[in-house]
């Protein structure tokens, strides 16, 4: 029934009319070929709808083909919104505020690591706490942690962790202005307290990868990658801060709702106008959690490279790793964008997708100017991830943005049933890839069947001129929360 009411739009796009659900404002778009189309949820394709009827949405509610359900927005949600008759929602952001991926290049090559990829993965688990509770090795008194959520990763680097380099070829140097501390609740210090430097659980990863596949053989030397390269994959968040933050405020998200009359298709997408002390205070606090994320991000990478010299004996120069980029995926941003001819400040919702603004932008670091912003997309631990870079697509057509990752075909009840007599580390290293985790459930959760194939989610960005595919990634070995 939800099938036959879209109508597709071309080969990579399919409408969700107007006239799809009462209430919608705008149509939305989801970006699926004719493969994906087959693994569409219902209930994305109604959350898709519920977006669009959103007060002060500006153009359609989009969707990445990494689209599966989500709290409020679909996971790979896209929707902009009028400073003036808009709103924010803590729903189009997510709870992991500023989940994100960085990925960092090095000198080796495979044949330098493949024989030993079970020491190292060991050591690098020994090094980045991970799982549901992980404490980190930083101890941070109340002082330290407004200064992380005023500075993020700006702090890490002023305490040795990484270097001003790092900031530079981070997504907005690694913070956002207006963060304000005094808004954020003590529960939310007291679980961020002892979690700076870890890595969570679920689907975040540190991953050992080498390059198989070049593209784009020119943007490919401009970032200084070759076949058979190792490059080094980090997905994490703001862990529980990140998430107590969200929690706090969708309550006073929804009182907000009723306070304002804003009629909701979902009460998961609570919200309040953006001109409003309630949205400004979240827009705040989430700032300060995006802040916590990219300090978190930038003291995991720096142990990462420390355990990598440590283990090869090797100096920094001889290791050469080097941060390639580092995207946000899971975050609301104060944007200029050319809509309908003129242009406009919008309030950008990305939850599930990160930027990916083209060669040209302004707020492109100088060494990526005439390149486009690196745009990172991993997958699952048994198949690929990608580099892409931002193509001019996505400026006329999704504000910006593309697509995080290869998107879930399973929930993680139906990936640990589906896994119930099974070694997945096993079946795992069969195919030459050594995981370690906190926990059997973890592997259950994230094995590669529980994903779509980030194969078929990266063409239709490629086909649909959002992004231009720049390398393909194997894993080697992976530690997971």
């Amino acid at each position: 029934m939800f099938h036959e009411k879209l109508r597709r739009i071309d080969d990579y796009r399919l409408e969700v009319p107007c006239d799809f659900k009462p209430g919608m404002r705008t149509n939305g778009i989801i970006y699926v070929d004719a493969v994906l189309e087959k693994s569409l949820e219902p209930e994305a394709i109604d959350q898709v709808a519920n977006v669009a009827s959103l007060p002060g949405i500006v153009g359609p509610a989009l969707a990445m083909p990494d689209i599966h359900t989500g709290y409020g927005f679909p996971i790979g949600g896209v929707a902009a919104f009028d400073m003036e008759a808009g709103i924010i929602s803590p729903g189009g952001v997510g709870y992991d505020i500023n989940c994100g991926v960085r990925l960092l290049r090095s000198s080796l090559r495979r044949e330098s690591v493949s024989a030993r990829m079970k020491e190292l993965v060991d050591t690098l688990y020994n090094v980045v706490p991970a799982g549901v509770g992980s404490k980190g090795r930083i101890r941070l008194g109340p002082d330290d942690e407004k200064k992380i959520l005023l500075k993020g990763a700006r702090w890490a680097v002023e305490q040795g962790y990484g270097t001003v380099t790092d900031l530079e070829l981070t997504e907005s140097g690694g913070c956002l202005e207006g963060a304000e501390p005094g808004l954020i609740s003590p529960k939310a210090y007291e679980r961020g307290r002892a979690q700076q430097g870890t890595l969570g659980s679920g689907n975040h990863f540190v991953e050992v990868q080498y390059i198989d596949e070049i593209y784009d053989e020119a943007a490919a030397n401009a970032l200084g990658l070759f076949i058979d390269q190792v490059t080094v994959m980090i997905h994490t968040g703001s862990r529980g801060f990140g998430h107590q933050v969200c929690t706090d405020f969708l309550g006073i998200m929804e009182k907000a709702a009723r306070k304002y009359d804003i009629r909701l298709n979902d009460r998961e997408l609570a919200c309040a106008p953006i001109k409003s002390s309630e949205a400004r205070d979240y827009l705040a606090a989430m700032r300060a959690a995006a802040n916590y994320a990219w300090a978190n991000r930038q003291c995991i990478m720096h142990w990462t490279r420390e355990a990598f010299m440590s283990f090869f004996r090797m100096s920094p120069a001889q290791l050469g790793m080097g941060l390639i980029y580092d995207v946000a995926h899971n975050i609301a941003k104060v944007e200029d964008h050319v809509f309908e001819g003129k242009t406009r400040k919008l309030l950008v919702h990305r939850k599930g997708a990160t930027r990916a603004f083209p060669a040209g932008h302004p707020e492109l670091p100088g060494v990526y100017r005439n390149l486009g912003q690196p745009v990172i997309i991993p997958g699952d631990m048994g198949r690929a991830s990608y580099l892409f870079v931002g193509a001019p697509g996505s400026m006329s057509e999704t504000f910006g943005s593309a697509g995080h990752g290869a998107g879930r075909v399973m929930s993680r009840g139906q990936a640990i049933k589906k896994a119930k007599g099974r070694a997945i580390w096993r079946e795992l290293e069969d195919h030459g890839v050594i995981v370690r985790a906190s926990g059997r459930e973890t592997l259950a959760e994230e094995m590669p069947e529980a994903y779509k194939d980030v194969a078929e989610v990266v063409n239709v960005i490629q086909n649909a001129g959002i992004a231009k595919k720049v390398a393909r990634m194997r894993p080697l070995g992976v530690v997971k929360g």
